[in-house]
C-alpha cells in the first residue's frame, strides 16, 4: 500500500471569502504578518501500489476537486517508519 496525499486550493483568480476571513481574523487576534491565505480541502489516500499517477489525477479532476474553480497537488508519500 502506498500513502498519497491530494491537496485542492481555490484558483488564486477566484475569490477566497473563507480565506480573507481567516486573514482578518489573524490581525484582529494579534496576529500580524499574513499577507494572504487561500482555504482548501485535504486527503489522505491509502492505495493499493497498483493505482497509477495517471488514475489519481483523474480521480483528483473529477471527484475531489472542481476543476473550473480549483487546482490541486497529488503528492504520494514516503512510507511511515515501522514500529519498534
Amino acid at each position: 500500500m502506498a500513502r498519497v496525499e491530494v491537496v485542492v486550493v481555490i484558483k488564486s483568480e477566484i475569490l477566497d471569502p473563507q480565506g480573507k476571513a481567516i486573514l482578518g481574523a489573524l490581525g484582529r487576534t494579534g496576529h500580524p504578518g499574513f499577507a494572504q491565505v487561500r482555504q482548501g480541502k485535504h486527503f489522505d489516500l491509502e492505495v493499493d501500489d497498483s493505482v497509477t499517477d495517471a488514475e489519481l489525477e483523474e480521480i483528483a479532476s473529477t471527484l475531489l476537486a472542481n476543476p473550473v474553480i480549483e487546482e490541486w497537488q497529488i503528492r504520494r508519500l514516503p512510507d511511515a517508519a515501522p514500529s519498534a
